[in-house]
């Protein structure tokens, strides 16, 4: 007599919607998923402690292995002043015209060092702390606004020994000073969302760290670090566009606005038409874009 085996039916594989919803119902959701962007904004802000102390620690151990230490943080930027003053003002006689030319200078170099470190900074935020991004769960946003930060209190160090140069040169204390907190506030604030976007991009291509120095030494160029835009607008042979695009340029809007704050002799003629409006607007559109751009991406850094 034969026996009939009898095989079980076949189970079905549970669909991804049954798994959705029992993770769902048990309170699990995707790790390294991203949050919402009210949620991420209170994430960066709880842990605005940790920001501020790397910030810190990044600035401390910069100049560690220096024998001068801390004192770099201000000879670094003095010293490029003084290589652009020997180039630009004695040898291409940029500073025939412009008044007070030395204070001149080293206000737009160091106004200028500002922007260009923290987005050389932001740009290797993320490829260069891959352990510290795979290790910690810590909203990404930290690294970049943290790198800016470490780059405002070197900017803050700096202005000491501004300070000190346009009182040597006769420069007097004056209340306009005071509009050096809110230029400084608004160019942080574009500094950072910069700083993000590139970080978004150098997370994803990390070759992008190699071609910034270059792009940046050319916007040096055209943001009147070493020369005075409002002399060379002047000039009846220069199309009025770019006379215009020279004056929007954000780095030369916030350069300005820190001299017309800070020399008396750099007067409000000087500046570019809607100046404030130009630096309120760069600064909300590169932050607000910016960190929208870089939280787009927040599950992908550090990942692949």
């Amino acid at each position: 007599m034969s026996q009939v085996l009898h095989t079980p039916p076949p189970t079905r594989a549970p669909a991804d919607d049954d798994l959705a919803a029992l993770a769902a119902r048990h309170g699990l959701s995707v790790s390294g998923a991203r949050p919402s962007l009210p949620e991420y904004v209170g994430q960066l802000w709880a842990r605005r402690h940790f920001i501020s102390a790397f910030a810190t620690a990044k600035l401390t151990a910069q100049y560690s292995q220096a024998k001068l230490g801390q004192v770099w943080q201000v000879m670094t930027p003095l010293l490029n002043a003084a290589v652009y003053y020997f180039i630009f003002g004695v040898l291409l006689g940029t500073k025939h015209g412009v008044p007070d030319y030395v204070p001149f200078l080293v206000t737009g170099v160091f106004i200028w060092t500002f922007t260009q470190s923290s987005i050389m900074a932001g740009t290797r935020a993320i490829s260069g702390n891959l352990g510290l991004v795979r290790a910690l769960h810590f909203p990404r946003a930290a690294l970049p606004i943290s790198f800016c930060l470490q780059q405002l209190q070197q900017l803050l160090f700096s202005m000491a020994a501004l300070i000190v140069i346009l009182l040597c040169f006769g420069v007097p204390v004056a209340v306009s000073w005071v509009l050096a907190l809110p230029a400084l506030a608004l160019q942080f604030t574009f500094n950072a969302g910069v700083s993000m976007i590139m970080a978004r991009m150098g997370a994803k291509t990390p070759d992008i760290a190699q071609l910034m120095p270059f792009v940046l030494r050319t916007w040096m160029y055209v943001s009147g670090v070493m020369w005075s835009i409002d002399k060379l607008a002047r000039k009846d042979d220069l199309p009025h566009i770019v006379t215009v695009l020279l004056e929007i340029n954000p780095a030369a809007v916030y350069i300005d606005l820190m001299r017309f704050a800070l020399i008396d002799s750099f007067h409000a003629n000087q500046l570019p038409p809607h100046v404030w409006a130009a630096a309120i607007g760069w600064a909300l559109a590169a932050g607000i874009g910016g960190f929208i751009y870089f939280w787009k991406a927040e599950e992908r850094y550090g990942r692949g």
